[in-house]
C-alpha cells in the first residue's frame, strides 16, 4: 500500500465495519479450529498497523512481519524489537516449523507470486499448524481502489483453494464473505470510474456500520456455502506429515 492508504487505515480500522469485523471473524475462526494457547506462536504476515496482532497478544505469543517502512514504524511503536521481522527477500527469517499459526489478512493479493508465499507458510508452520487467509474476491470488482492498494489480483474460491493443495493442507473452511453487499459494492466500484470523490469511503452512520459488521461476521460464521461475495476467507491446517 502507499503511505496515504496506511494513514487512512490507521485512522479508520478501530471501528470501521470491515476492518473490525475482519479481526473479529478471524479470531472466532481460530478459536473454532483450535483456540490459541499461551505458549503457541502466531505470525501475522503483512501486519500493517499491528492492531490485529496486538489484540492476539492476550491469547498467545505474537510475531509480526511486514516489508513497508511505514508499517514497520507503526509496529515498532507497539511491539518489542524481537517480535518484529522486516521482510527483505523471499524467505521469512525464521526456521522451519517455528510457529503454530500464520495469519495473512488481505496480503496475498499484494504479492506477485502468491503460491510461493503459501509455500513459505507451509515451511514455517509446525505439523497441524493453522493458516488463516483473507483476500478480496472477483475481478468484476476491480477498481482504482485495488490499484491504490497495489493489488495484483482478486480471487475466486477455486483460485484460492488451488494455492493450498490437499497433499500439504487440510482445508478447514473456505467461503465468500460480505455477500449481501456485493451488488452495492459492484455499483460503487463502477461509479468510481467516473466520479473520483470515492463516495464509498465516506463515514457511515453508527447503525449502518453496525449492520454491515453483523452481516459480515454473522454470515461467515454460519458456514453456509456462498456463491459470491466481496471477499474470501480460508482456514487451512498443515498436514501432519
Amino acid at each position: 500500500m502507499n503511505d496515504v492508504e496506511y494513514a487512512r487505515l490507521a485512522r479508520d480500522e478501530e471501528k470501521h465495519w470491515y476492518y473490525a469485523g475482519k479481526r473479529h471473524l478471524v479470531r472466532r475462526l481460530l478459536e473454532r479450529a483450535r483456540a490459541p494457547r499461551p505458549d503457541d506462536v502466531l505470525l501475522d504476515c503483512g501486519a500493517g498497523t499491528g492492531r490485529f496482532a496486538a489484540e492476539m497478544e492476550a491469547r498467545c505469543q505474537v510475531l509480526v512481519l511486514d516489508d513497508h517502512e511505514q508499517s514497520l514504524s507503526m509496529l515498532r511503536a507497539r511491539f518489542r524489537p524481537e517480535q518484529i521481522f522486516a521482510l527483505t527477500g523471499d524467505q521469512v527469517p525464521l526456521p522451519d516449523r517455528a510457529i503454530d499459526y500464520v495469519t495473512a489478512l488481505d496480503v496475498l493479493e499484494h504479492t506477485p507470486d502468491d503460491a510461493a508465499v503459501v509455500r513459505e507458510f507451509h515451511r514455517l508452520l509446525r505439523p497441524g499448524g493453522l493458516a488463516v487467509v483473507t483476500v478480496p474476491a472477483h475481478m468484476a470488482l476491480w477498481s482504482d481502489w485495488d490499484i491504490a492498494l497495489h493489488h495484483y489480483r482478486r480471487y475466486t474460491r477455486p483460485q484460492l483453494r488451488a494455492l493450498f493443495p490437499a497433499a500439504e493442507w487440510e482445508l478447514n473452511y473456505v467461503n465468500y464473505t460480505n455477500v449481501p453487499v456485493y451488488p452495492l459494492v459492484w455499483v460503487l466500484r463502477k461509479w468510481r470510474r467516473w466520479f473520483p470523490d470515492r463516495i464509498d469511503e465516506r463515514p457511515l452512520p453508527g447503525w449502518a456500520n453496525w449492520l454491515l459488521r453483523v452481516q459480515f461476521v454473522g454470515l461467515a460464521l454460519a458456514r453456509l456455502p456462498m456463491p459470491i461475495g466481496v471477499s474470501l476467507v480460508l482456514v487451512a491446517r498443515k498436514q501432519p506429515v
